[in-house]
Formats: structure tokens, sequence, C-alpha cells
């Protein structure tokens, strides 16, 4: 690697959702920061495999379900 062009690349601290703190390194913030995460991989439908309940944001999917509801969606 070429000196001088990289960012540096750090450990810092980062809190899960449920609080669980896990080190690993980074280039956001400095040595030793905490970033806090809002949605994590243990509670993201993505990576949970759907288990977790889709939230209706302003109904757009009742509207949906309800506009398609006799083509079998």
């Amino acid at each position: 690697m070429k000196e001088g062009i990289h960012p540096d690349y750090h450990f810092i601290e980062v809190k899960m959702t449920d609080g669980t703190l896990v080190t690993m390194r980074s280039t956001w913030g400095k040595e030793g920061d905490t970033m806090s995460l809002d949605i994590d991989p243990s509670v993201h439908p993505a990576w949970t495999g759907g288990s977790s309940r889709l939230m209706d944001a302003g109904g757009r999917v009742s509207k949906f379900k309800n506009k398609y509801a006799g083509l079998g969606f």
C-alpha cells in the first residue's frame, strides 16, 4: 500500500440495539470512539430471515394488499 493515501484504520466500539458492545476496526471516528446503531443485523429483517414483522409505515402495505387482494398477492 502507498503511504499517506489511506484513511486511519483503528479499533472502535459498536453498541448494538440490544446494548451489547462489539469491538471492530473501522475508519469511522477516532481510536476508542463508540458508534451507537439504530438498527443492526440482530433486528433487521434482511438478516433475520424475515422473522421480524414488517412495519406498515403510513398504511402503504395495507393499501397495496387491499388494491391487489383478488390477484393472489
